[in-house]
C-alpha cells in the first residue's frame, strides 16, 4: 500500500488531518466545493462537488485513505445535503477500494443519564441523530458485506486552533475576549465533555490505519468534562482575561427563539446535551491507539487564538 490520502472537507478537522498527514510527509488532497488552499505546505487542493458520485470516484482512484471530514454548517440544510454526500462518500470507497474514516458525532445516541460509551445504541429521535446514525449503519452494513472497510470516530464539542462558528465555547470566544456579554446555550453549570480538535484528526487517522480497529465506532480521547462557564472562564484565562457574564438560553426562551429562527429549532431538538451531564468515555480509544488528550490548558490556549 503507498501512502494517499483523500480528505473531503476544509473545515476544522479536515485541515487538521490534512496537516498531521503533510507533516510526515503522505500525500494528500483535500477536496472542497471551492478548491481553496488550506495553506498547508504540501497538500494538494481539488474543487469538486463531493455529492457527484462519479467525479468523487475518480478523484479516489489510487487512494489509500478517503476521509469524511464533511460539515454542512446549516443544520437546516442537513436533510438535504448529507444523503446524496454520504451515499457518494461510501460509494467512492467502494469503488476505489480506500479504507472509508468518518468524522462521526455523538447525535446518533440521543438523549443518555449516563456516561456515553461505544456500546450505547444509536437510539435519537431528533432528525439530525437518525440521519447521522442512519450514515454509520450504511458505512458498516457494507462493510461487515465485505464491499468497504470503514470505521468511525466520534467526539464531543470541539474545542481547539480554527474551530471558531463551530464549537459552542469558541464561537462566543471574541465577544468575551472584548469583555462583552455572551449567550450560551442551556444550562452553563453542567459537566460537559469537550473535544480538542487535533485529538479528533489523530484519532481519525489512528483508526483508519489500524486494520484491526475498522468495523465500529471509536471515541476521540478528550479531557475531563468541565461545565460551559468554566470552560470559557478557563479559555479567558490563558489570554489573561477575566470571566464575563453569561446569558443562558433555554426553556421559554429558547422556545420563542425556535418560532421565529430555523437554526433554533434545530438547536431546541439537541438542548438535552446543555440540559444535563453530557459525559464522553473514550477509554476504548485510549487502550488501542494509546493516544491521550491535549493537555487542557494547551486545548484552552489554542481555543483563544481566533
Amino acid at each position: 500500500m503507498s501512502d494517499r490520502h483523500l480528505i473531503v472537507g476544509a473545515g476544522p478537522v479536515g485541515r487538521h488531518v490534512a496537516a498531521l498527514l503533510a507533516e510526515r510527509g503522505s500525500q494528500v488532497t483535500v477536496v472542497s466545493r471551492s478548491g481553496r488552499s488550506t495553506g498547508i505546505d504540501g497538500v494538494e487542493h481539488l474543487a469538486l462537488d463531493a455529492s457527484d458520485a462519479d467525479a468523487l470516484a475518480r478523484a479516489a482512484e489510487g487512494t489509500d485513505y478517503l476521509y469524511n471530514c464533511a460539515n454542512p454548517a446549516d443544520y437546516t440544510q442537513w436533510e438535504r445535503v448529507w444523503p446524496p454526500l454520504a451515499a457518494s462518500l461510501l460509494s467512492a470507497a467502494e469503488r476505489s477500494g480506500a479504507v472509508y474514516a468518518i468524522t462521526g458525532t455523538l447525535y446518533p445516541y440521543g438523549p443518555v443519564d449516563v456516561p456515553i460509551s461505544e456500546d450505547l445504541p444509536d437510539a435519537a429521535t431528533d432528525h439530525k441523530g437518525v440521519l447521522r446514525a442512519r450514515m454509520w449503519a450504511d458505512a458498516r452494513a457494507a462493510h461487515e458485506a465485505g464491499r468497504v472497510r470503514a470505521v468511525e470516530i466520534r467526539g464531543s464539542d470541539y474545542m481547539g486552533r480554527g474551530v471558531g462558528g463551530n464549537g459552542h465555547v469558541s464561537r462566543v470566544v471574541p465577544d468575551a475576549l472584548r469583555g462583552k456579554r455572551v449567550l450560551m446555550m442551556g444550562r452553563t453549570d453542567q459537566p460537559h465533555t469537550f473535544t480538542d480538535v487535533a485529538d479528533a484528526a489523530r484519532t481519525l487517522v489512528a483508526a483508519a490505519e489500524d486494520p484491526g480497529a475498522h468495523g465500529r465506532v471509536w471515541h476521540v480521547p478528550s479531557n475531563a468534562p468541565v461545565t460551559q462557564a468554566r470552560a470559557l472562564a478557563d479559555v479567558l484565562a490563558t489570554a489573561g482575561k477575566p470571566p464575563v457574564r453569561i446569558t443562558s438560553l433555554r426553556g421559554a426562551g429558547l422556545a420563542a427563539a425556535a418560532l421565529a429562527v430555523p437554526f433554533m429549532r434545530e438547536m431546541r431538538e439537541i438542548i438535552y446535551q446543555w440540559e444535563r451531564p453530557y459525559v464522553l468515555a473514550d477509554a476504548d480509544a485510549r487502550a488501542r491507539f494509546g493516544i491521550t488528550p491535549t493537555p487542557w490548558a494547551e486545548v484552552c490556549r489554542r481555543t483563544a487564538q481566533v
